[in-house]
C-alpha cells in the first residue's frame, strides 16, 4: 500500500520536508494509542524515494507490524533527514511567525517547556501600536512565563480597574480590590520590545526583519514557509514540527492561505484616537484605572501613561465616521471635534495640550473559522479580534498564546496526541471569545442598561443563581468576564465551565437584537458547538502550570 505524491524532481528539499513531516505527523497522532512513540513512526512509514520520469515518486509503506521488535532495512547511507526516534524528549521544534504579544509570550513558553523555539518577525522593535490598557489576566499569563516583575519594574502605569459612565448608569470596577490583581497600561512599542527580548533571553531563536510570505502544506499539515528578508533576498524555513501564527491583523493562515476570516456585521466601527498631557481622569475612577465614556453614536477611552500622559480615544461606526469626516478637512481636525462635542472629555481635557498626530483604525472586527489544525496553531489577533470596547485584545492575545504553549508542550511530551491538543484549544480559545462577543454586543445595544449587562454576565459564566441569591444584581462577573479572569478559570478547572450552547445562544441572542436582522446568525460558532460531546470532552482537560506548563487529564480518555 502506498500514497503518491508528484512534486518537481529537482526540488529534493521540499520533498524530503514533506517526507519527513509524514514521519513526524505519525508519530505525533500515534500518542495514546499505547505504542511506544518511537517505534510506530518506525513500524508505520518507510519511505522510497525513486525516480520515475521528470517526478519524484514518495511511497509509503505500511510493513506488517511487530511491535516486539522493529526492523527497517535500508541503503548503507540512510536518508539524513529522517530524524532519529523521539522517546518522548523535548526535542519538537517550532516555527513561531510573528512577535507581538501573542507570538513572544507562546515562543518563551513552549522554550522554558524545552522546546526548540524559532521566532520571526517582520518588523524591527520598537514600533508603534496600539492597545495599551492591560488586562489582570495578562499579569495572570505574564506571570507563568516571569516577566511580570521586569513590566512592574519599568514604569508602566499600574492599573487597578476602571469607570464607565454608559449612557444613564455609572459603576467602577476595581479588580485590585475584587480579587487582588493589578494590570498596566503601557506604552505598546516598550511593552512587546520587553516581551520579544524576554523570549530571546529564554532561548527563543528570534530574527527580525523576516516575514512570512506563504505556507506550503502537505497530507494536510504545514511543511514550509516562503519567507522574505528587508532587502528582498527570499529563503524557506522547513525544519519545524509545528507552527505557530502569531501575524496579527495580516493573518497569514486565516486570511491569505484560508481566507476563512469573516467580518462581524454588527460591530463595523471605526477608532480614531490621540495622546494628550495635562488630561484628567474621572475622581471616582480607581488608581491607573481607565475610563469609558458612552456618546449617542459611539463611545471615548481614556487611558493614563507614563509620564503623565493620556490616551484618548473615539469609536463610533463607519457610517457615522464617514459622515463626519467629509465635513472636516483633517483627521487632526475631525478628532478635536469629536473630544469637544461630548461634555466629559471636554472637561477631561480642559487645559490639556494634544500632542497631535491623529491615529485611525477601521474593520478591525473578524473572526476565523478555525483556529488550528494538523500541525499548526493561530493565535491572538492572526485568529480574530473583537472590538476595543472592554480592552480584550491583548487578553485574548496572551490566553491563546499559553494556551497553544501548553497543547504543544503536552504533545510533546506524550501526554496528549495532537487532536486531543487541539481540540482543547480550539474549544477554549473560541469560547473566551464567543463570551467577549456576547458582552459587548450587548453592550452596544443600550436600551438594556447595566442592570441588564450584569445579568447577561451572570449567565455567561454561569453564576446567575448564586449571584441573585447572594448580593442581588451585581457586577461582579462582568468584572470578572472583563478581566479575562473567567476564561483562566475555566481553562485550570473544567468543573466551573458553562456550558457552550449557554454562551453561544448569548452571542446569537445578543446579534439578532443588534443588527435587528431575523436571518443573522451570528459568527459560525461550529467548530465548537458541532460536535455534541464537546462540552464532556473538555472536561477531560484542564489547564496546568504547575509544576510544568501542559494539559492535565483529568479523566481517562474516551474509546
Amino acid at each position: 500500500m502506498y500514497d503518491r505524491l508528484s512534486l518537481p524532481y529537482e526540488d529534493g528539499g521540499r520533498l524530503c520536508c514533506f517526507v519527513r513531516h509524514r514521519v513526524r505527523h505519525i508519530w505525533r497522532t500515534s500518542v495514546g494509542t499505547g505504542l511506544p512513540p518511537g517505534r510506530t513512526a518506525c513500524a508505520c512509514v518507510l519511505a522510497v524515494i525513486c525516480a520515475s520520469g521528470n517526478s519524484g515518486l514518495v511511497r509509503l509503506v505500511e510493513p506488517r507490524l511487530d511491535f516486539r521488535k522493529v526492523v527497517v532495512t535500508s541503503s548503507a547511507n540512510p536518508s539524513p533527514w529522517l530524524r532519529p526516534e523521539r522517546q518522548g524528549g523535548n526535542d519538537m521544534k517550532v516555527l513561531v511567525i510573528g512577535g507581538g504579544p501573542a507570538g513572544s509570550t507562546a515562543a518563551t513558553a513552549m522554550a522554558q517547556a524545552g522546546l526548540d523555539v524559532q521566532l520571526i518577525e517582520s518588523a524591527h522593535f520598537p514600533r508603534y501600536h496600539v492597545g495599551e490598557s492591560l488586562t489582570p489576566s495578562c499579569r495572570v499569563v505574564l506571570d507563568v512565563i516571569g516577566v511580570s516583575k521586569i513590566l512592574d519594574d519599568y514604569g508602566f502605569v499600574k492599573k487597578n480597574g476602571g469607570v464607565i459612565h454608559w449612557d444613564d448608569d455609572q459603576w467602577t470596577f476595581d479588580w485590585h480590590m475584587q480579587s487582588g490583581v493589578q494590570s498596566w497600561q503601557v506604552d505598546r512599542s516598550e511593552f512587546d520590545t520587553l516581551l520579544l527580548e524576554h523570549a530571546r533571553q529564554n532561548g527563543v531563536s528570534v530574527t527580525t526583519g523576516v516575514t512570512g510570505r506563504s505556507v506550503q502544506f502537505a497530507d494536510g499539515r504545514p511543511v514550509a514557509v516562503e519567507c522574505f528578508r528587508d532587502d528582498g533576498e527570499s529563503f524557506t524555513v522547513d525544519d519545524f514540527d509545528f507552527l505557530i501564527d502569531a501575524t496579527g491583523r495580516n493573518g497569514l493562515l486565516s486570511a491569505r492561505h484560508f481566507g476563512n476570516r469573516e467580518p462581524l456585521s454588527n460591530l463595523r466601527n471605526v477608532g480614531v484616537w490621540g495622546y494628550w498631557t495635562g488630561a484628567r481622569l474621572l475622581p471616582e475612577t480607581p488608581t491607573g484605572g481607565i475610563n469609558i465614556i458612552s456618546s449617542p453614536e459611539g463611545w471615548y477611552w481614556v487611558i493614563p501613561m507614563a509620564g503623565g500622559r493620556m490616551s484618548i480615544g473615539y469609536v463610533t461606526t463607519k457610517d457615522a465616521f464617514a459622515r463626519d469626516r467629509r465635513e472636516h478637512p483633517s483627521s487632526d481636525e475631525l478628532y478635536r471635534h469629536l473630544v469637544a462635542v461630548s461634555p466629559t472629555v471636554a472637561g477631561l481635557t480642559a487645559g490639556a495640550e494634544f500632542l497631535g498626530g491623529t491615529r485611525v483604525e477601521t474593520d478591525y472586527s473578524y473572526i476565523a473559522d478555525q483556529f488550528c489544525g494538523p500541525g499548526y496553531a493561530i493565535v491572538g489577533d492572526a485568529a480574530c479580534f473583537l472590538d476595543p470596547l472592554l480592552s480584550t485584545g491583548v487578553h485574548l492575545a496572551l490566553y491563546s498564546a499559553l494556551t497553544a504553549a501548553a497543547c504543544v508542550a503536552s504533545m510533546d511530551r506524550g501526554e496528549v496526541s495532537e487532536t486531543e491538543a487541539l481540540r482543547f484549544f480550539e474549544f477554549a480559545y473560541r469560547r473566551a471569545y464567543m463570551r467577549l462577543f456576547a458582552l459587548v454586543s450587548i453592550m452596544y445595544e443600550r436600551y438594556l442598561g447595566k442592570d441588564g449587562f450584569f445579568l447577561t454576565s451572570d449567565r455567561l459564566i454561569g453564576d446567575e443563581q448564586s449571584v441573585k441569591a447572594e448580593e442581588g444584581v451585581s457586577s461582579r462577573s462582568f468584572a470578572e468576564i472583563i478581566g479575562g479572569l473567567s476564561d483562566l478559570r475555566e481553562a485550570a478547572h473544567s468543573s466551573t465551565r458553562v456550558i457552550t450552547d449557554q454562551l453561544r445562544v448569548e452571542a446569537v441572542r445578543a446579534q439578532m437584537r443588534s443588527v435587528r436582522a431575523p436571518d443573522s446568525v451570528g459568527p459560525d460558532f461550529t467548530a465548537v458547538r458541532g460536535n455534541p460531546l464537546s462540552d464532556a470532552e473538555s472536561a477531560d482537560y484542564r489547564l496546568v502550570t504547575s509544576p510544568q506548563l501542559g494539559l492535565e487529564r483529568v479523566r481517562e480518555a474516551r474509546p
